[in-house]
């Protein structure tokens, strides 16, 4: 553990494995201010401590220690949901989709995703039992915790989100747009980031995923997964997993951030870190918030609009310090079939807007170039 952090004693700090509560433990004597998280007691021999001002959340006790726990300390017990509301790190494929077996598409329903989604919308998606609501706060607040420890490895801007249709389909040239687009920007370093579903946002994923592969092998990784072209055909998740099967990789990160509100959309197994909520407006800003290195716009429709205009807010007034680029995917698209780009360019030119960064184009290498240029201002 970090004996520097804790000896300085600000706020609380937060013990989260079973190696940093041993740490902590084998110190004897008095712990104070210290937040144990998700951690189980019971594995710990001759613990002696006297605990004051702590909080223990989701945590096992040994059976007479809570005779060492102060009056001072909150301990917040295990909630009786199928989702820990008190984990300390983030979601991965093979925690989502634990129970999931491969070549059985049915058993989907028994996966750790699918039964979260079942419990949330049996008990309301606006639930009106404060124990459920408590725990969904309680879990997403924990979400956001590791999250941010998860992006403390990161240079801000090097993080770029992609943002776009979720029905965008396997087959379409703007898919293999995005890919190319978030293979080239991981290799030079950019953690991608996107709302960790299907269409756009798969394609991001698969791209950081195929970074540092040849063409051919993306052309073979298209093949694969173009046989089931919509997350609504029945072989979607099972292509997925043959792809990373075939080409396995531990170089390379990205970031879902998806949410159980469109819990019908499943996510992403490509994206290696997923920070999945209950809350969506805490997801979709949050996703906006992380990406200062910019976001890319692929074609999209309702969702994609909102986030724009979000996003544009964000610039205007510099919420963060400063703008990050709004490059668009797609002229015609975004020029004719949904004209927002004009209406920017027109709002900034009556002064409507500010700080605007905006940038347009159909070349999958001018987009890189442009993100790429933001990121090497910062360098200087």
């Amino acid at each position: 553990m970090d004996d520097a952090r804790y000896l300085k004693n600000i706020g609380y700090y937060e013990v989260e494995t079973q190696e940093e509560l041993s740490s902590l433990l084998a110190r004897g004597g008095e712990i104070r201010r210290c937040c144990f998280q998700n951690l189980d007691f019971t594995e710990q021999h001759n613990i002696s401590c006297l605990f004051k001002d702590c909080m223990f959340m989701g945590c096992n006790f040994k059976e007479g220690m809570k005779t060492q726990i102060d009056k001072t300390c909150l301990v917040f017990s295990r909630l009786d949901t199928p989702f820990n509301a008190f984990r300390n790190s983030l979601y991965s494929a093979s925690t989502l989709y634990a129970g999931y077996r491969k070549g059985c598409p049915e058993s989907y329903s028994d996966s750790y995703d699918s039964i979260v989604y079942q419990h949330y919308q049996e008990k309301g998606k606006v639930a009106t039992d404060i124990k459920e609501t408590l725990a969904r706060t309680l879990h997403d607040r924990a979400i956001s915790d590791a999250l941010h420890e998860f992006l403390a490895d990161y240079d801000e801007r090097r993080i770029v989100g992609i943002m776009g249709g979720h029905s965008l389909l396997r087959t379409d040239e703007y898919y293999r747009k995005i890919v190319d687009i978030s293979k080239s920007l991981t290799e030079m370093g950019c953690l991608m980031v996107s709302g960790g579903g299907p269409g756009a946002m798969e394609a991001t994923h698969l791209g950081a995923w195929m970074a540092g592969r040849t063409e051919a092998e993306v052309d073979r990784a298209m093949e694969e997964i173009s046989v089931s072209p919509s997350y609504s055909d029945v072989g979607w998740l099972d292509s997925a997993f043959r792809v990373m099967d075939e080409f396995p990789q531990n170089n390379y990160k990205s970031l879902g951030v998806p949410t159980w509100l469109y819990g019908h959309e499943p996510a992403t197994p490509f994206a290696t870190h997923i920070a999945k909520y209950f809350d969506n407006a805490i997801r979709e800003d949050g996703i906006l918030t992380i990406a200062m290195g910019g976001v890319i716009y692929s074609p999209g429709s309702a969702g994609t609009m909102q986030e724009i205009f979000q996003d544009a807010v964000q610039n205007h007034y510099l919420s963060f310090g400063y703008a990050s680029p709004m490059v668009f995917l797609g002229e015609k698209y975004w020029m004719e079939e949904m004209p927002v780009y004009p209406m920017l360019q027109n709002l900034m030119e009556k002064g409507k807007y500010r700080n605007l960064l905006l940038s347009i184009s159909d070349d999958a290498k001018c987009i890189v170039a442009e993100i790429e240029k933001f990121a090497m201002q910062g360098d200087l």
